[in-house]
């Protein structure tokens, strides 16, 4: 099988039947990519995960970069992300196209309604499963939830929260090598 087909097909497919963004698409980016086609261990798609998220750009589109580099190099990883992107592409230029003829239509209205609690529960059983892959325990559990709060109350950037995490992890790594 071509590598290049197969990581744009499983990555398009990824891309079209995704909403809510790159967060809502780790579940079915885990499945596909860990379990299904096993390219990359439970582990290393954590720290993929990560790394995508301190990126700069878009989330899917890092994501599937880290992961088809790592299929085939630059050519993999040219694949992968515009498998990724070409989906959401095409939407929305068929809805800027159409738009004007369905705007004011209340159905529409009412399914964008049921679908933004959806949403939400696609985000939140990503955000469950790393938490565990990232074995928090009862030391450790303070880590995220200071972060959201610094984030979500004090409108502290998530960049400084990122950097202030590396400097912890690093020096709490060099200290437990002393040790």
């Amino acid at each position: 099988m071509n590598i290049y087909w197969d990581s744009f097909k499983t990555f398009f497919k990824i891309g079209m039947f995704t909403l809510g963004g790159g967060y809502a698409m780790i579940p079915i980016i885990e499945e596909e990519v860990v379990n299904r086609h096993r390219w990359v261990e439970k582990e290393e798609m954590l720290d993929q995960i990560a790394i995508a998220q301190s990126c700069p750009g878009v989330f899917a589109i890092n994501i599937s970069i880290f992961i088809g580099y790592k299929l085939n190099k630059v050519r993999g990883a040219i694949a992968t992300a515009l498998g990724t992107a070409l989906p959401s592409f095409l939407i929305i230029l068929a809805i800027a196209m159409f738009f004007h003829q369905f705007e004011d239509n209340r159905i529409i209205a009412a399914m964008f309604r049921g679908i933004r609690p959806a949403v939400v529960a696609l985000i939140a059983v990503p955000t469950f499963n790393l938490g565990k892959s990232a074995q928090l325990n009862r030391f450790t559990i303070w880590i995220p939830i200071v972060s959201a709060l610094l984030i979500w109350l004090m409108g502290v950037s998530p960049i400084w929260i990122i950097i202030v995490a590396g400097i912890g992890g690093f020096l709490y790594g060099k200290l437990r090598v002393k040790n």
